[in-house]
């Protein structure tokens, strides 16, 4: 018989149906996912060998858990995520606020209904989505609202005492009863709230006043915090953390190619237009780069950490600017230029919290310093390095500069102006002008295979040039000048020429 036939407690009992604990349940439906070698926690990336296994673990004991670590690491996405492995369906007393199992029923209203009715009383099946909850930890939340209280307005409909049983009102804890409950944020809960969670965590029940009734509970607690907050917005009282079974610490990626899939799989990059959306890879590099050296800054307070939304944010602000002109200029493509990449700006800025000497420097500033340490890193993995010094033997013939004809050009009086709206043509145009650099990147055709990306990685040659003082850079509005860096020092712009605008040993 279908389990979702069932409709009387009765028939329940004649299927032979046993009732699980939810953590009895997590841990079986983990272990068949294991042997029979199934993906679990579909999306997180960078973990499989930290974090997944530490939370398995976890799981496999019936822990309770407090996922910490820094924003932006995904904790509330894997909390979402442990429903998944509670069974699809379980039966409840029909009608029950907290999920009465029908075999041991916890709530007046349910102990009553299968008292008088027996083996005729109604059950329900419920999903699983519907035993999962979530709260925010905030400074205004309450017993009450976790827990219970007396309903005055219950009581008196129903015209019962307040020392009815039948007058509580339920918190969202136990209304979440045989299943999994969040709590983002922890040291954001009131201390005096924390200890309310005491007895739930260690005696597996609750109390709720003017009772002298204990209500066991049939839950898995998950919690999530940042260390920073602890000294920031509050503490975690020790009972509470002693209390935890298991603290599971998360990290940010530790690859840049997991970085770029994490970013490729939480930004909106296909937009619902018409036109076709092409990223070359290294704008997914430089963007991620970014995140990564906001990191290990000295600027950038590592304490907040600096999140994943940045990179998401960064990488939609890109293809947005790429979009705008494609729009304004009627081109069928949509493609990222390195004149775009000032367009990230905003995703950084309001996402880095600085130091002191960072606050002195301003938000902007950094920003920009950390997308040109990016741009150079990222250069050098597809072109040779500018700064390199190969020391030959004295027979050997001198090594000629890669970049010379390029470099000459400039010297000579050339300049490139680019500004983020140009249509193809004239862009290609305005690059074309350069002597040797359309033939030095045709020198890379594993790079590009249309003139769309030959072009954008023309003006990456200009900017990696300029990041390696090679050459210098003006930005003046929404127009990019590559001009020579002697000239550009002796008319007075070199703190726009010279990294970004910014002194390059003073960001090194």
């Amino acid at each position: 018989m279908n389990h979702k036939e069932i409709k009387t407690f009765g028939e329940l009992k004649k299927s032979g149906y046993k009732v699980l604990s939810v953590k009895d349940e997590i841990r079986n439906n983990l272990i068949r996912k294991i042997e029979n070698k199934e993906t679990f926690f579909k999306g997180i990336i960078g973990y499989d060998n930290s974090v997944i296994p530490s939370l398995m673990n976890s799981l496999l004991s019936k822990h309770d858990i407090i996922l910490l670590g820094l924003r932006g690491q995904a904790k509330t996405k894997i909390a979402r995520m442990i429903p998944e492995l509670m069974d699809e369906y379980i039966p409840i007393v029909k009608g029950s606020e907290i999920n009465d199992n029908p075999f041991h029923p916890i709530s007046k209203y349910s102990v009553d209904i299968i008292e008088a009715q027996g083996d005729d009383a109604e059950i329900e099946w419920i999903h699983r989505d519907q035993r999962y909850s979530e709260k925010l930890a905030t400074p205004d939340v309450n017993i009450a609202d976790l827990i219970g209280d007396i309903d005055p307005i219950k009581a008196a409909n129903q015209r019962l005492h307040y020392s009815h049983e039948g007058a509580i009102h339920f918190g969202i804890i136990p209304r979440t009863n045989r299943g999994v409950f969040v709590i983002n944020e922890l040291p954001d809960l009131q201390p005096r709230i924390q200890v309310g969670l005491l007895n739930i965590l260690q005696e597996k029940d609750i109390q709720i006043r003017g009772f002298n009734i204990r209500i066991p509970l049939d839950i898995l607690m998950v919690f999530t915090a940042n260390p920073e907050d602890y000294t920031n917005r509050g503490n975690i009282i020790t009972p509470l953390k002693d209390r935890i079974d298991s603290q599971i610490i998360t990290h940010y990626p530790k690859a840049l190619e997991d970085g770029i899939k994490i970013t490729e799989t939480n930004s909106w990059t296909e937009r619902d237009v018409k036109k076709k959306i092409h990223i070359p890879y290294y704008f997914r590099e430089i963007i991620e780069m970014t995140a990564m050296q906001a990191r290990s800054s000295e600027f950038v307070d590592q304490k907040s950490g600096v999140s994943a939304r940045l990179t998401i944010s960064s990488m939609e602000n890109l293809i947005s600017n790429a979009e705008r002109r494609s729009i304004f200029n009627n081109e069928d493509i949509i493609m990222p230029r390195m004149c775009d990449v000032l367009s990230i700006l905003p995703g950084i800025t309001g996402k880095v919290e600085l130091v002191f000497e960072g606050e002195q420097e301003g938000s902007l500033k950094v920003a920009k310093a950390l997308i040109s340490k990016s741009v150079r890193e990222i250069f050098k993995k597809y072109f040779p390095d500018p700064l390199q010094r190969v020391k030959k033997k004295a027979q050997e013939k001198p090594v000629k500069d890669p970049y010379a004809e390029i470099t000459d050009w400039f010297q000579f009086g050339g300049k490139v102006s680019i500004k983020d709206d140009m249509n193809f043509k004239e862009y290609f145009a305005e690059l074309k002008k350069v002597d040797g650099l359309e033939s030095f990147v045709r020198k890379f055709p594993q790079y590009f295979e249309n003139d769309f990306e030959l072009a954008s990685l023309m003006e990456f040659v200009l900017d990696g040039l300029h990041q390696n003082s090679k050459i210098a850079k003006d930005e003046i509005d929404s127009v990019i000048m590559y001009k020579d860096m002697v000239v550009s020092m002796f008319s007075g712009r070199q703190g726009e020429s010279d990294f970004g605008g910014y002194d390059e040993e003073y960001f090194n």
